[in-house]
């Protein structure tokens, strides 16, 4: 079998799983990560060796989980990272709310920033690369998911402060200091939402990272916003990611706490993804 063989037969088998788009991201993945090439039509003979790695990885493929599991590696913002099932995978939706931090806040002020459920540590590791002289410190309730993201900040070389922590556990929230900027990617899709989802996401990625519960679904954008009271600085500010259909929801949830300067923005795609508030000392509650 020959690597354009391989690629071939991905290509054949996972289109009617993932459709046109993602196999072919999916195919070039393989070749440039399994393989080291870019050439989709290489002549290679594989050995029996990288036969038997690639029918592995087929396998996986085919049963529907997702390829940054089974390679164990996701990109970031031109950075590796380690994943595993205890993390989500890293999305470019979450590299536009990077690069909005990075090009909102003065990047030569020594300045402190809290990432509340990091997961891998994709958010709080790029920003303490790119912004060596910020402090940067993140938090997640999962003891799994700051295993991974203490690996990737030490083999990326980023010093950062971890906490495993609750946010929505109030009597821990003086354990923390108080920053200049918060962000947070948190859970936000409701329980009864669970089917719409795509089934390698539902069964494969962190539901404690996914869901909320039906009730309140902006309970974690809520209880973030009602500790970045207590913890940003005058002038402070607060990212989330959100979805494009709960973001007018965040934006008139942080208007009615008195915070000033919310901003729902689009991503690349045109949809409300994200959204920027700053922290007033008058606030409405």
């Amino acid at each position: 079998m020959t690597i354009a063989d391989a690629l071939a037969r991905l290509t054949e088998t996972l289109t009617p799983i993932y459709g046109s788009g993602e196999t072919r991201s999916l195919v070039r993945i393989v070749a440039e990560d399994v393989f080291g090439t870019s050439n989709l039509q290489h002549s290679k003979v594989l050995s029996d060796t990288d036969e038997a790695y690639f029918s592995e990885i087929h396998m996986q493929l085919l049963s529907g989980k997702p390829l940054q599991y089974v390679l164990g590696k996701a990109d970031f913002y031109g950075y590796v990272f380690h994943v595993n099932e205890h993390v989500l995978i890293p999305r470019l939706d979450t590299e536009e709310l990077v690069h909005l931090i990075l090009e909102s806040l003065p990047k030569n002020e020594g300045l402190s920033g809290l990432d509340i459920g990091t997961g891998s540590g994709c958010i709080p590791i790029v920003l303490k690369k790119k912004r060596p002289n910020w402090d940067v410190q993140a938090l997640d309730v999962s003891r799994e998911a700051l295993i991974v993201a203490q690996k990737n900040a030490q083999d990326l070389s980023a010093e950062l402060t971890f906490h495993q922590l609750d946010i929505l556990n109030k009597k821990e929230w003086p354990n923390l200091p108080v920053f200049d900027f918060i962000v947070s990617n948190p859970p936000y899709i409701p329980e009864k939402e669970k089917d719409l989802v795509p089934r390698f996401v539902k069964e494969f990625e962190p539901g404690l990272a996914l869901f909320v519960e039906d009730e309140d679904p902006l309970k974690f954008y809520r209880t973030i916003a009602d500790f970045a009271q207590t913890h940003l600085s005058p002038g402070g500010q607060l990212f989330y990611e959100t979805n494009e259909f709960n973001a007018d929801k965040v934006v008139e949830m942080l208007n009615e706490k008195g915070f000033t300067n919310v901003e729902s923005i689009k991503d690349m795609s045109g949809k409300d993804r994200m959204v920027s508030a700053s922290f007033s000392n008058q606030f409405i509650g």
